[in-house]
C-alpha cells in the first residue's frame, strides 16, 4: 500500500453527511487522508459489519488506510488489520487478539492512560479533546500543553482530536503530534479535497 503524505485521520459519522454516507467516503479516500476511522458507535456489530465491508472496498481501490472501530470480531472477519478501540476495551483483548492488528489504535485523555495504551501494545494513539468543539459542548479543550504532555510520555504516534482545523494544525504538530483527527468538517464540508489541502497549507480558506 502506498503511504499517505496527509497527517490528518478522517474519523466517520454518517449522522453529519449533506450526501449519501458511501459517496463522501469515495470523496475522503480519493482525498487520501493519513486514514479513514470508521466510527459509527450507534451500529449493532452485524450493521457495522456490513457497511464497513463496503467502506473497505472504497478505501482499498484508492488505497487509503481503512481502521475500524471497537468491533474486533467483525474487523478479524473482514480480514482488516487495522482497529482503534477504547481503552478499556484494548484491557480485554488477548495477546493473540492483538496480534492480529498490524495497526492498533485507542483513544486517550490522560497521560496516565497513554502509557497505558503503549504497554499494552497499541500502536497509535488520539488523545483529547485538544480545542473547544460542537462535539464536546460546554466541555472546555484541554489544550495544546495537555497534548504536549500526552507526547511527551509516549514513543508511538498521537493524533490530536477535538476541534482540530486547518488555522490550528501547526500547534497541534509543533506539540509533538504526529498529526490530528476531523469528524465534522470533513463529513459536512462542500469540497472534500480542497478541505484536506488545507491542512497541507495550514490556512483556513476553506469550503
Amino acid at each position: 500500500m502506498t503511504i499517505s503524505m496527509s497527517d490528518i485521520l478522517s474519523v466517520t459519522n454518517r449522522l453529519l453527511c449533506r450526501e449519501d454516507f458511501l459517496v463522501r467516503i469515495e470523496k475522503i479516500a480519493a482525498a487520501h487522508p493519513a486514514g479513514i476511522i470508521l466510527r459509527e458507535k450507534d451500529l449493532c456489530e452485524s450493521e457495522y459489519q456490513e457497511l464497513a465491508g463496503r467502506v473497505l472496498q472504497i478505501c482499498r481501490k484508492h488505497w487509503t488506510p481503512c481502521i475500524l472501530h471497537s468491533f474486533t470480531a467483525a474487523a478479524a472477519e473482514l480480514k482488516c488489520d487495522a482497529l482503534h478501540l477504547p481503552l478499556p476495551l484494548l484491557r480485554t483483548l488477548t495477546d493473540r487478539e492483538k496480534a492480529g492488528f498490524q495497526t492498533l489504535g485507542v483513544s486517550c485523555h490522560s497521560a496516565e492512560e497513554a502509557a497505558e495504551a503503549e504497554a499494552l501494545g497499541c500502536t497509535y494513539i488520539t488523545a483529547g479533546h485538544i480545542f473547544d468543539t460542537a462535539c464536546k459542548s460546554g466541555l472546555p479543550g484541554r489544550g495544546i500543553g495537555f497534548l504536549r504532555r500526552i507526547c511527551e510520555s509516549v514513543s508511538i504516534p498521537v493524533y490530536a482530536i477535538g476541534g482540530i482545523e486547518p488555522g490550528r494544525i501547526a500547534a497541534v504538530r509543533d506539540a509533538g503530534a504526529a498529526g490530528g483527527c476531523v469528524m465534522s468538517g470533513a463529513m459536512a464540508c462542500e469540497n472534500v479535497q480542497e478541505y484536506f489541502a488545507a491542512f497541507e497549507e495550514g490556512s483556513d480558506e476553506i469550503s
